[in-house]
């Protein structure tokens, strides 16, 4: 089993979150992990893209080349495209759909849309909508984890307990509701008619 996966998208997005959550994992699930960050500007808004890098055997390289990322896993749809030379002709795209607006040059919505829309294996869904029925538009990071879960060869239970575990110290609220964005990005995915 090997899986590389690009996460995407902007400062105060919790997308470091999500790769703490793949990462508690997959050592829960005797996994092997490599994991790099980028971070853009220091502050709300800058760019902040992870490799993450699975393996039930040993990984050398903390990196993933160009052409060979299983899946891209973004909560901003525009970061999503800005990676997209990473991604296997058959890997998987999965976003938010709800785009965070942080230069004036920023493209129409509808114009990202089609381009991921285009893509042979994509997800769009609304992790906003979804984290506001979880209880907290603050959980959108972990709806957009639960859509593209299934396809980080992770165990979902892995998954559920590092979100238990990550959130631990926020308070119980805060995990429950957490796992609940969680399970509503799951079956966004799973209900999904446009999943290809």
């Amino acid at each position: 089993m090997k899986n590389d996966v690009i996460l995407a998208g902007v400062g105060g997005q919790g997308l470091l979150t999500i790769a703490a959550v793949i990462g508690e994992a997959a050592l829960k699930s005797g996994l092997f992990i490599k994991q790099a960050e980028v971070h853009g500007m220091a502050q709300r808004g800058g760019v902040v893209q992870s490799h993450v890098r699975l393996s039930d055997k040993p990984i050398y390289s903390d990196l993933i080349s160009e052409g060979s990322a299983d899946l891209i896993l973004a909560t901003e749809p525009l970061e999503a495209l800005r990676y997209l030379e990473y991604l296997k002709a058959e890997g998987m795209v999965v976003t938010n759909s709800v785009p965070f607006k942080n230069v004036p040059s920023y493209p129409q919505d509808d114009e990202i849309t089609r381009r991921i829309e285009a893509l042979p294996h994509h997800l769009l869904i609304d992790a906003v909508a979804i984290a506001k029925e979880a209880g907290s538009i603050l959980c959108a990071n972990m709806v957009v984890l639960g859509a593209g879960s299934s396809f980080i060869g992770v165990p979902e239970a892995a998954l559920r307990e590092a979100i238990a575990q990550v959130f631990s110290t926020k308070g119980e609220k805060i995990v429950q509701t957490n796992l609940k964005g969680f399970d509503l990005g799951r079956h966004a995915a799973m209900n999904a008619s446009g999943v290809n």
